[in-house]
Formats: structure tokens, C-alpha cells, sequence
């Protein structure tokens, strides 16, 4: 089909819009480009976060995987946090297979394992999700539970393990008063352990392999013990505690053939690596074994076209109709690419969990690989290489829509460091300068916008409790802030053609980022997905 004009999609992954300069990254960076942007006619912010993206409520914040789901969807789903305190409400999670066959082997002399992320974060997983399924399988006569608990300090505070550790072990306390034997058996931070993502560093995967399997590790008599070290080193965080075994003078509960471990996560993208370890008979990662007679399952499905992992507990929600499949089938050529951190965001989360190509004849995906290096250290990370290789398709006028992420704002953010994510964001925006010239040149036009926010609340606490915050050396300082923020996010589009003289967008919070799909066909010239959440473009 030939389209009206060109289209290029940039998000900017974890950057909300917000004015207070407080621990905000993005007011405080050198941002020339985007400053430019907000003025263009065509300028608005967005809804990214709870029932707007298909969480729960309006107090869960957005993430990148339901971020992108609701981009490429153009309309938003029930998502795995709904999903899944839905069918423990009304008890059908407890009658599933998958339920069933891992509770049968425990009463066979096995042991029933619980790994994941322990938090009430709500992106990956929530600690409540884990204490119903702990009290059930008690309940059903599960004689024996290790529970492996990952360390978040990133979708929570940084350095809050200690309370989620003390809820654990109560709910536990709890199980053994009934005569169950209920212990936690390993653990560590999710991002120095297990929760590898989109190939970027097996050996985390590795690190988690042996503590959760292996039993090998440091040891520590409880799992507050072993957070009270790591506490003695002031710069430690949550998520990067190493890999750390819990026992007297060996581990509590090592995984052995006949046993059963369900991996509590909801979210696929960090539950992928570690689910094809237990599963895959042919795994070459790194030194597994021989592959062991578990029975594995996952809180949901996390691949559906690769069918990972082969059992799990909650049926994810059906994406069907994506805006690159209408486009493919619209003749529209596409092209899609990040680093290794959000590849998937752009492609397999845009495509409505969907893995590969809907049409390679009409689709190519580019993956520029990750550094492995902690974020702070390099904010930059792959912006430049991205928009190298954006701006090299622009000229060969290799593609009709183009969407590319820049993760710096959301990795960066992360970690906490607020220079560090000054520094991601005036990268970020120098790579926009660039993007707008090319754009300016080959007649494209350039959306800009977010999944969430992060980068934009980098502290925790009031203004007024700090007022020398911006003083470098400034002690104390606020508390660091590493989670995603309710922030509405930016939307700017910049139409060199000048075919959107004289329209307007809906007003500031009036849209969401459902939204995006058809605003991008209006600007493409393709006609209209009725199903999808309406174009921001009013007049």
C-alpha cells in the first residue's frame, strides 16, 4: 500500500512527564530536542499506567511489557497482575493441571518449590500471589515447600528486602504451626541472579542455577540473616545481593528428580531463560546436568509461540489483530529495533506476545546487543548504534513505519543514580536532534513518546525535607527511587511535511497510549482499526 508519508516511532522507555525538578532526571538533563518537541502543535501527555494499560488499578504503576502490549494492540488487555488475582479469587487457578500434577507429586515424597520475585512490586510478581499458593498447597496436604526468593529493589525500594522477608517467613511460621515443613531455601538479587533476560547474561541464569538447584552458595540460618549481611556494605541494593543458600550446615532444599517448582513470576520477559533451563533436553547455556525428572510450570505462559514453558497455571491473555500484523497485511512495510534489554519490547510484546515475523517480506527487526556492564556506568548504553542504524533506514527509505526504543531512561533509572540518569536522558535527546534532522530531511514524520515513568522520580521522599539536594556532596541525600512512577508520559509529533497543519490532539491526560496505533495509521493514510482506542489527532 502506499502510504500518505512515512512514520517513525520513538519511545523512550521510563520517561513521565513531570515539572518538578526534584530527583527528576529528565527536567534536570540538557534537553534542547525534546524542549523543542513540547512546543510543536501537535504536543500532549498520556495515560500509561493501572486500568489505562489493564493493571488492576489506578495505583499500579506501567511497565515496559504492558507498555508495548498496549502499543501494538492498540487497545489494553487484562494483564497478568489482574489475571492472576482474578483466578486465585475465584479458586480456578487451584483446579488447573498444571495445579494439580505439581501438587500430586508431593504427596508422592516430593518437595514443592516456589521461585520468584518477592515483592509487591505488581510488574513481575506479587508477594500475595505467592502466600495464597503456599497456604493452598498446605491446605491440600503438600508436605514439604521451599520457597527460592529473588530480591527486587527495583520495581520497590531499593533497599526494602527486609520487610517482604519478615512477611514471608511469618506466612511460613504459619505452615509449620500445621505441621507442613515450609522453609525458604535459597535467594538473591533479581539482577545478580536468574532473571536474565532476551540472552544478555546466562551466567546470571547460571548464578541462580546453583543456588536454586545445587543448594551451592554462602549459608545462612534464615533469609533475614542473609539480608542483614549484605546490609553491612552500604552500597549494596536489593537487586544485585548475590546468590545466597539457606540451612544449617547444608541447604534447606535442593531440587532432585520426582519434585516440583513452580515459578511464580507472571511476567515472561525475566522468566523465559530460566524456564528453558529446567525444560529444554538439549540446553548448552551453560553447565547444567543432565536435565532433572521435575515437573515445571509457570504462573503463565511466557512465549506463546515457542509454547514457554510447556505447563503453567493461568491461561495469558489472547492479543489478537496487532498493528503489525494489519499493517503486513495493508502491504506496509515495517521496521523495528533496540538493544538487547527491549528487542523484545518492540517486537515480541508489540506483537501481542508473539514471537518472529509476521512477514519477514514485510518486516525486519534489528537487535544491537547490550553491554553487560552495570547501567550507571554506561547511561549511554546503545542510543547512539540505534539511531545510527534508524537513520541509515530513513535514507535507503528501506521502511514505511518504523519503531525503535531507547531504553536508557528505564535501565538507568533503575539503578537509582541520579547523574547517571541526567547523563541517559541528554543522550537520549541528543540522539532525538539527530532523529528530527534525518526525519526534517527524508520527509519522515517522528512520533515521540513513552511506555512509563522512571526516570523522572529519581528520589524518594519531599522537596522540603531535602532543600540542599542539588549539592553534590549534599549528606544525607534523599533516598534513591529505582521503580517506575505513575506519570503521564510524553507525546510530541513532529511532521515535517506539514500535513497536520491546523489539527490538534486531545488534551493533557485525555488519551493513553492505546491510543498510538491508530493516531499512527491516521498519519500513515491507512484506514482505521475499529477496535483499537481512537486517534489522539481530533481535528
Amino acid at each position: 500500500m502506499q502510504v500518505k508519508q512515512r512514520v517513525l516511532v520513538v519511545i523512550m522507555d521510563g520517561v513521565g512527564a513531570r515539572k518538578n525538578t526534584f530527583g527528576n532526571a529528565v527536567a534536570l538533563a540538557h534537553t534542547p530536542y525534546l524542549d523543542y518537541l513540547s512546543k510543536q502543535p501537535l504536543s500532549t501527555t498520556l495515560k500509561a499506567h493501572g486500568t489505562y494499560v489493564g493493571l488492576p488499578s489506578n495505583k499500579d504503576i506501567g511497565n515496559s511489557e504492558v507498555g508495548h502490549n498496549t502499543f501494538g494492540a492498540g487497545r489494553s488487555f487484562a494483564q497478568g497482575a489482574t489475571l492472576v488475582q482474578n483466578v486465585i479469587d475465584n479458586g480456578s487457578l487451584f483446579k488447573s493441571p498444571s495445579w494439580k500434577t505439581a501438587i500430586g507429586r508431593c504427596h508422592k515424597n516430593g518437595t514443592l518449590h516456589f521461585l520468584g520475585l518477592l515483592s509487591d512490586g505488581n510488574v513481575h510478581s506479587h508477594e500475595d500471589h505467592l502466600y495464597a499458593m503456599l497456604k493452598q498447597a498446605e491446605n491440600e496436604g503438600a508436605k514439604r515447600i521451599r520457597v527460592h526468593a529473588l530480591l527486587d529493589g527495583r520495581d520497590v525500594s531499593e533497599k526494602s528486602a527486609e520487610k517482604y522477608a519478615e512477611r514471608l517467613e511469618s506466612v511460613l511460621s504459619g505452615l509449620r504451626e500445621k505441621g507442613c515443613d515450609a522453609k525458604v531455601a535459597s535467594g538473591g538479587g533479581r539482577m545478580h541472579i536468574t532473571m536474565d533476560r532476551y540472552g544478555a547474561d546466562w551466567p546470571m541464569v547460571a548464578r541462580g542455577w546453583d543456588v536454586h538447584v545445587k543448594g551451592k552458595g554462602p549459608l545462612f540460618p534464615s533469609l533475614s540473616a542473609a539480608i542483614s549481611h549484605y546490609r553491612e556494605d552500604p552500597s549494596m541494593t536489593d537487586q544485585y545481593i548475590p546468590g545466597f543458600c539457606i540451612g544449617d550446615k547444608q541447604a534447606s532444599g535442593t531440587m532432585n528428580g520426582g519434585d516440583s517448582v513452580i515459578f511464580f513470576n507472571f511476567r515472561g520477559d525475566r522468566a523465559i531463560e530460566i524456564s528453558k533451563a529446567f525444560e529444554d533436553e538439549e540446553f548448552n547455556h551453560f553447565d547444567r546436568g543432565p536435565k532433572l525428572d521435575i515437573f515445571y510450570a509457570g504462573m503463565m505462559e511466557y512465549d506463546g509461540d515457542l509454547h514457554i514453558p510447556n505447563n503453567y497455571l493461568v491461561t495469558p491473555p489472547e492479543i489478537s489483530n496487532t498493528l503489525s500484523e494489519y499493517l503486513v497485511s495493508e502491504k506496509v512495510k515495517q521496521f523495528a529495533c533496540s538493544e538487547t534489554q527491549k528487542f523484545g519490547h518492540v517486537t515480541y510484546f508489540w506483537n501481542g506476545n508473539r514471537s518472529g515475523y509476521f512477514d519477514k517480506g514485510w518486516e525486519e527487526y534489528l537487535e544491537i546487543p547490550s553491554d553487560t556492564l552495570p547501567f550507571d556506568l554506561r547511561p549511554w548504553m546503545k542510543a547512539a548504534e540505534i539511531t545510527e542504524t534508524t537513520i541509515a533506514r530513513l535514507k535507503d527509505q528501506s521502511f514505511d513505519f518504523g519503531r525503535i526504543n531507547l531504553a536508557n531512561g528505564d535501565m538507568v533509572g533503575h539503578t537509582g543514580s541520579l547523574e547517571a540518569a541526567v547523563i541517559a536522558m541528554s543522550t537520549v535527546d541528543q540522539m532525538l536532534g539527530r532523529l528530527i534532522k534525518a526525519c526534517s530531511e527524508t520527509k519522515t514524520t517522528l512520533v515521540v513518546t513513552a511506555d512509563h515513568g522512571n526516570c523522572d522520580e529519581m528520589f524518594e521522599g519531599k522537596e522540603a525535607d531535602f532543600p540542599q539536594w542539588e549539592e553534590v556532596l549534599q549528606n544525607p541525600r534523599p533516598k534513591p527511587k529505582t521503580s517506575h512512577t505513575l506519570a503521564e508520559v510524553p507525546f510530541y509529533i513532529y511532521d515535517p511535511n506539514g500535513q497536520s497543519s491546523g489539527r490538534s490532539l486531545l488534551a493533557p491526560g485525555e488519551g493513553t497510549i492505546a491510543n498510538l496505533a491508530n493516531t499512527c495509521l491516521d498519519l500513515l493514510g491507512v484506514p482505521s482499526v475499529a477496535s483499537y482506542a481512537p486517534s489522539l489527532i481530533v481535528s
